[in-house]
């Protein structure tokens, strides 16, 4: 995506907190006419850091096995996973003159991954008890205490997967090239829409960390 260097964020304190408070991705993969396929899914971050000396972090998930898209990732490993964080509209009233234009801030994450399918029954299992702790632990003792066929009909509706992140982008566009503006555009967020008040945390949190 374009990605001006004052809008990059970094890995561990920006895009690692962004995919945790908004897991609902986008999936893209190109399928045999060299289109984009998406689908918007859930996806688990697991082994969080990156880098060189430490572990490459995974993003879990699974799709209706009728989905053709656990194919394309079989074909075609690569693919690209985007997360998209609070957005919002800026009024130019945030200015302190009037040659100015409205604008759009958002929070947005991109990664390229690699894809390992997960389709032995076995794995599903221990893939979906993951994605059930993560968003609803007490729901395990209801899964496990349904019937074993019930369980393997349900398993065998899914295939899951593995997304090793290979590389990523973070872009936190929150107008940070404009100075002038920044008590305004918070006052304005922080009063806000659910999605501005969440923008003007993160001004918050970016205006703290660079002292």
């Amino acid at each position: 995506m374009y990605l001006p260097k004052h809008f990059k964020g970094e890995w561990t304190e920006h895009a690692v907190p962004l995919i945790l408070s908004d897991p609902f991705a986008s999936l893209i993969s190109t399928d045999d006419t060299g289109l984009p396929f998406v689908t918007h899914l859930p996806l688990l971050l697991q082994d969080k850091s990156v880098g060189s000396d430490s572990t490459t972090p995974v993003l879990l998930g699974h799709v209706a096995r009728g989905n053709p898209h656990w194919r394309l990732l079989q074909a075609r490993p690569t693919s690209v996973v985007t997360f998209l964080g609070a957005h919002a509209y800026l009024s130019p009233q945030v200015y302190p003159d009037l040659a100015r234009v409205p604008t759009w801030n958002y929070l947005a994450v991109h990664c390229t991954v690699e894809a390992v399918l997960i389709d032995e029954p076995e794995a599903k299992d221990a893939l979906l008890k993951k994605l059930i702790g993560d968003h609803e632990p007490a729901y395990a003792a209801q899964w496990r205490s349904l019937d074993a066929d019930f369980q393997r009909k349900m398993l065998a509706g899914i295939v899951g997967f593995e997304l090793r992140v290979t590389s990523f982008e973070c872009k936190l566009k929150l107008n940070q090239h404009r100075p002038e503006a920044h008590d305004a555009t918070l006052r304005m967020y922080a009063s806000g829409s659910s999605h501005q008040r969440a923008l003007a945390e993160w001004m918050v949190r970016l205006k703290a960390s660079q002292g």
